[in-house]
């Protein structure tokens, strides 16, 4: 599985409340991909520029890494309270670090905005 599933899977999280629908298929994500069905915990840091905008994190497996991964994207976008709640705009000029706490260690991805600053 590719780091760009997972972070994709962080990203459409955090539509999905900024576009008031649910566009996440788990039974699609965890038929192609079964290790989403394992326990595994997550951080998701949202960035605008260099600086922290949000922050979850949940280094115990609690549930399902495809769960975990949903619930701290929405949580760092919208539950952190060292921020007001993201917005549209911010959200497209915003970086994604995603890191997944496994047996062999933590794993760490991280893309791009949206909408890149000219």
């Amino acid at each position: 599985m590719s780091q760009s599933v997972l972070l994709r899977v962080a990203r459409k999280s955090i539509e999905e409340v900024l576009q008031a629908e649910n566009s996440i298929d788990r039974n699609a994500l965890f038929e192609q991909y079964p290790i989403l069905q394992e326990p595994m915990g997550s951080q998701i840091t949202l960035y605008i520029g260099d600086k922290i905008r949000g922050r979850s994190k949940s280094e115990s497996a609690l549930r399902p890494l495809l769960d975990d991964i949903i619930y701290n994207a929405k949580m760092a976008a919208f539950q952190d309270m060292a921020f007001t709640p993201l917005t549209t705009s911010e959200y497209l000029s915003a970086s994604v670090e995603l890191i997944i706490y496994s047996a062999e260690g933590p794993l760490s991805h991280k893309d791009g905005p949206i909408l890149k600053e000219s």
